[in-house]
C-alpha cells in the first residue's frame, strides 16, 4: 500500500509539473525537439493513414504498382531521409529558376520583381500596380495584387509564411529543407486582362503523357492527352471537365516539359501560355500531397505502369 501511495504521489507530482510547464518557453522547446526527433516515424504513420483513408486499403510499400501507390512510396521513402538534394531545388520556387534557365532557357521564366526574407524590405513603392507574391518553400500559397496593396496585411501574411515549415502540412519532405524566402513575380494576364489558364503536364520518364487544365479559380479540371483529346478521367471528384481550345503553343510546351522531366520517373511540369509566349510555372513532385483518387480506377494502374521507380532509386546513388 505504501509503495502504491508513493507511486501515485510521484505521478501526481509529474502532472503538476507538466501543468506548470505547459505554457512556458521550455514547453515550446520540448515540443519542438520532440517533433524533430519523432519526425520520421510520425511522418510515415501520417502518410500510411492518409493512403488508407483515401483508398480504403493498406499501402503496398514493398511492391507498389499503381500511380497513387508509387506516389506514396516516394513520399514515405523521402520522409525517411532517402531523398536526393536536387529534389529540394526543384520544389524551391526560387531556386528552381536557375534549373529552368540552365535546362531550357531563362526566356521561359516569369519576370522576377523582388526576392528576399525580410517582409519589411518589400519595395512596395517600386513595384508595378499588379504582381504576384508567393513563398519559395510552400505550395498553394499566393497573394495576387491588383491595384491597392494592403501593405500591413501582406507583411503579416508573408511573415506567417516565413515562420512556418510547409513540410508539416502534408509530410512532403522536399519542402523540409527549403530556405524560407518571398518571391514576387510579374502578374501575367491575357489580352483581355483575364488570368491565364494553367497547363499541368504529367510526365513519366521524360515523356509528357497528359495535360490537366486549370483556371485561376480552380473550378474546372479537364484532362487531355498529348493530341488534345479530352480523356474520360476524373481525379478526386473534380467533375467539371469542359473542353477548352487547344493552345497554340502546345508543341512547344510538350518539348519543354520533356526536357524538364528527363531523368525523373515522374514529375508534373506546369506552364502558362500568354500572348503567344510560354512561361514556366512550377515543377511538382507529389501532386496534391497524394490526395488523389482516379475514376475509373483503371487509370491508376495505367499511370503506375508508366512510372519507372528505378529512376527514383538511381537518383539517390
Amino acid at each position: 500500500m505504501v509503495t502504491q501511495w508513493n507511486t501515485l504521489s510521484k505521478l501526481n507530482g509529474i502532472r503538476v509539473f507538466r501543468h506548470k510547464l505547459r505554457d512556458t518557453w521550455l514547453a515550446d522547446q520540448y515540443r519542438s525537439v520532440k517533433r524533430k526527433v519523432m519526425r520520421r516515424s510520425e511522418g510515415e504513420a501520417f502518410l500510411l493513414r492518409r493512403y488508407f483513408r483515401i483508398h480504403g486499403k493498406p499501402l503496398n510499400v514493398t511492391n507498389p504498382q499503381t500511380f497513387t501507390e508509387k506516389l506514396f512510396w516516394r513520399m514515405i521513402t523521402w520522409n525517411r531521409g532517402d531523398m536526393p538534394s536536387r529534389f529540394t531545388q526543384l520544389a524551391d520556387k526560387y531556386a528552381v529558376r536557375a534549373h529552368v534557365a540552365r535546362t531550357v532557357g531563362a526566356e521561359y521564366l516569369i519576370k522576377l520583381l523582388w526576392e528576399g526574407n525580410d517582409p519589411h524590405a518589400i519595395p512596395f513603392d517600386r513595384l508595378p500596380a499588379e504582381y504576384v507574391i508567393k513563398p519559395s518553400h510552400a505550395a498553394g500559397q499566393v497573394i495576387l495584387v491588383k491595384g491597392h496593396a494592403d501593405r500591413d496585411e501582406i507583411i503579416r501574411t508573408v511573415s506567417g509564411w516565413l515562420a512556418s515549415n510547409y513540410y508539416w502540412h502534408g509530410r512532403e519532405y522536399q519542402y523540409y529543407g527549403i530556405p524560407p524566402r518571398i518571391v514576387i513575380e510579374e502578374y501575367l494576364t491575357n489580352e483581355d486582362g483575364s488570368p491565364p489558364l494553367d497547363y499541368k503536364f504529367y510526365c513519366f520518364n521524360g515523356v509528357p503523357d497528359q495535360i490537366i487544365v486549370r483556371n485561376h479559380t480552380h473550378d474546372i479540371h479537364p484532362i487531355f492527352d498529348t493530341s488534345w483529346n479530352l480523356l474520360d478521367l476524373i481525379v478526386s471528384n473534380c467533375t467539371v471537365r469542359p473542353w477548352v481550345p487547344k493552345p497554340a503553343n502546345l508543341e512547344k510546351m510538350l518539348a519543354l516539359a520533356a526536357k524538364l522531366s528527363t531523368g525523373f520517373g515522374f514529375v508534373r511540369v506546369d506552364f502558362y501560355n500568354v500572348k503567344g509566349r510560354v512561361y514556366f510555372g512550377e515543377i511538382t513532385l507529389t501532386p496534391a500531397a497524394g490526395i488523389i483518387k482516379y475514376t475509373p480506377e483503371s487509370w491508376d494502374l495505367a499511370h503506375g505502369e508508366k512510372w519507372d521507380l528505378s529512376l527514383d532509386v538511381r537518383a539517390r546513388t
